[in-house]
């Protein structure tokens, strides 16, 4: 069986989403920001009258911190909970990978929650992400209630 995702790039290292979870790709858009929103959302945007919080990826993956540019992509996906848009350096394309030449990540590194698994190619890994466990249980309701304060 076949998995399909979309590889993205933050500071030159490769991750995936599960295409399933992926509505669309847009160039950046001003942001909005969110008071009392959690840390790691940097503000909202506006899609076809839809409020859609913008997630600090950069932040969840303990990344340097950087203006966010005109050249960077928004990654407008969805969880359970909630549609939400990603900040990301470029987007690569599709790629389609067998359950078998995907590593568990619990193996490889048990501590992040977040990280579904790995694939391992010649030049380097690509960490695919679980877009469900981006946010924990209290970021989600501080989310919630500057999502309705606004």
């Amino acid at each position: 069986m076949f998995n399909q995702y979309i590889v993205f790039i933050l500071d030159g290292q490769r991750y995936a989403l599960h295409l399933s979870a992926v509505d669309r790709v847009v160039r950046m858009v001003h942001v909005t920001p969110l008071s009392s929103a959690p840390d790691i959302v940097l503000g909202v945007v506006n899609i076809q009258g839809q409020i859609v919080p913008v997630i600090n990826v950069r932040q969840r993956f303990k990344l340097p911190k950087r203006e966010v540019t005109l050249n960077d992509l928004l990654i407008f996906a969805h969880t359970k909970r909630r549609p939400v848009a990603l900040v990301v350096d470029a987007v690569t394309g599709i790629l389609e990978c067998s359950e078998e030449s995907r590593l568990s990540a619990e193996s490889v590194f048990p501590e992040l929650e977040y990280l579904e698994g790995i694939i391992k190619f010649k030049d380097g890994l690509i960490l695919i992400h679980n877009l469900d466990k981006f946010l924990s249980l209290e970021e989600e309701n501080t989310l919630d209630l500057a999502l309705d304060t606004a």
